[in-house]
Order: C-alpha cells, then sequence, then structure tokens
C-alpha cells in the first residue's frame, strides 16, 4: 500500500477526478487531503491560476485551499482521501473549529499549519493540544523568517512560515501529547550543518556534518518528517549515500508525501535500493500507525 500522507486537492488546474487519475497512475492508494487557509489580510502566496477559481472573494483575493473542497472529495471518493484541516490560528476559536470539523466532517489530521505566526505562540499551542487530544498528527510547514548573504547578513525573507527549529522545539517540548509532521525547505535545509549560514531557500550542494535535523528526529519522539514537496528531494539529492542511511536510520520517523503530482520522488525511493521493511514503513505503515493512535 502507498499513501500520499501531503496532498491538496483542486489546485494547479486539476480538479479532483485529476487528483483520482493521478493517484492511479502512480500506484498511490490513499491520500490526505490537507487544507491551506491563506488570511484576509495576507497577500496571495502563489499566483491566483494555483487555486480554485470558485472561491474567488470580490476583492480578488483568495482563501487558498478550502475545507469544502476536502469535505467534497472524501464525500465521493471516501476509500481513496482521509481529510485533513487546519485553521487559522489567530482567527477566532481555532481549537474548536477544529474539534467540529472532526466530528462533522470525519477531518483526521491537522494541516497543512501553514501561517505567517511563529509556532509556538500561545495560541498555535492550543490549537496543537487540541489536536493532540484528538490524536490527530499536526503537518506543519516551516520556512524561516531570515536567509544570510555573503556577508553573514539574515536578509528577511517574505513568505516565511513559522520560524526557526528553534521555535520548532518548544513546540515539541510544549505539547508532547500531540505527534507533529514537520515539512518544507526551513525543516529540510536542517539536514546539512552549514543552515545557518546557506543563503539559499532550497539549499544544494555537498552536505556539511551536524544537520540538526537528525538530534531532533532523535531526541523528540513526536517530530515527525514528510519526504513532500522540492524541499526534501532536493536535500535528499544533495547525497545519494547519505540519503539513503537517513531513511534507513530514521524510517520509523519519515512519511511519503508528494504535495503535488508525477513519481519523482519514487523514483528517487527506487534508485536508493531500500529495505522493504523500510519501504512499507515510509509508503504506509507509519501513517496508518500515526492515525490509528485512539
Amino acid at each position: 500500500m502507498i499513501i500520499d500522507s501531503h496532498q491538496h486537492v483542486c489546485w494547479h488546474q486539476r480538479n479532483t477526478e485529476d487528483l483520482v487519475a493521478d493517484m492511479d497512475a502512480n500506484g498511490i492508494d490513499t491520500a490526505w487531503l490537507l487544507t491551506w487557509e491563506i488570511p484576509l489580510d495576507d497577500p496571495m502566496p502563489a499566483p491566483a491560476i494555483v487555486y480554485n477559481p470558485v472561491h474567488r472573494r470580490p476583492d480578488g483575493t483568495h482563501p487558498g485551499l478550502v475545507l469544502s473542497d476536502v469535505v467534497e472529495a472524501c464525500r465521493r471518493y471516501p476509500q481513496r482521501f482521509v481529510a485533513g484541516y487546519c485553521p487559522d490560528p489567530l482567527a477566532g476559536d481555532a481549537p474548536g473549529y477544529l474539534e467540529a470539523a472532526y466530528r462533522m466532517h470525519r477531518v483526521r489530521v491537522c494541516g497543512e499549519w501553514k501561517f505567517r505566526v511563529l509556532i509556538d505562540d500561545p495560541r498555535c499551542l492550543n490549537l496543537f493540544r487540541k489536536a493532540g487530544e484528538l490524536r490527530m498528527p499536526v503537518v506543519l510547514h516551516l520556512d524561516v523568517p531570515f536567509l544570510p548573504d555573503a556577508q553573514g547578513r539574515g536578509l528577511y525573507q517574505q513568505q516565511w512560515y513559522g520560524g526557526t527549529v528553534e521555535n520548532l522545539e518548544r513546540a515539541l517540548k510544549a505539547c508532547p501529547q500531540t505527534n507533529f509532521i514537520s515539512h518544507a525547505p526551513g525543516v529540510w535545509r536542517e539536514i546539512s550543518g552549514d543552515a545557518d549560514r546557506e543563503p539559499e531557500q532550497y539549499p544544494g550542494g555537498p552536505l556539511v556534518p551536524g544537520g540538526r535535523l537528525h538530534r531532533m528526529l532523535d531526541e523528540h519522539g513526536n517530530l515527525y518528517a514528510d519526504l513532500s514537496a522540492g524541499s526534501c528531494l532536493t536535500a535528499l539529492k544533495r547525497d545519494g549515500k547519505h540519503a539513503r542511511e537517513f531513511l534507513i536510520r530514521f524510517a520509523d520517523k519519515l512519511l511519503f508525501g508528494r504535495d503535488y503530482y508525477g513519481h519523482k520522488l519514487q523514483e528517487f525511493l527506487q534508485s536508493l535500493d531500500l529495505p522493504e521493511n523500510v519501504q512499507r514503513k515510509l509508503y504506509g505503515e507509519n501513517a496508518i500507525k500515526l492515525l490509528a493512535q485512539k
């Protein structure tokens, strides 16, 4: 079984049927469908062509990847999708909305958390604690606020989400009953020990020993990571030998995910000749285990 633990519906000009066809073409049995709420005062972080035009606001802005599309997709294909939802932690009673979605719409994943607020903000922690109470894993998007330049200065990154891994570690400690699945450039840059000096959002080139991601996965029992998007694939491709060792070492803490379409990640994983038991964990067993913790 292959579970895509990081997926979206009705975006990038593809509807629900297109997503199902893509899953069939790539041998994927089930996908977790995640939302991405874009607050009213937040500029659209991607071109309008990426979003579902049905939800366009009168002023031309867009609410993002919305719960209603997830609910409808799960209603039509209940055997293929698992519903995810993450309300804006700064807008109203976010824990209450999450619990309502859990009970009314069978939402089982809190995600995607992708907001321009620090992960360890008290309002976020309240939401994460509710997710832990409901045994819902939280899928986090992390993008650091600053990237260093050649002179060692911190250059502000407009599209930042969550803060740094220090903020993430504080959230992990504050919410020990909540399982977090980390994702995105702010996480995968930490596979290398030079993350604080690396000016690129998606670093390439040789790895430097001492990446903080290794230590964090070792030390925090409630931290996981998904392999989705270009951020992870770029990080793994920096050193194929290290990628194989990393995937084997942390096989219990990693989940297959795409965050898009196609089979680039599957092709790369196949090239590593991973042991069968590791493949089973990455492709589905870990995702099933996280959702089974009731």
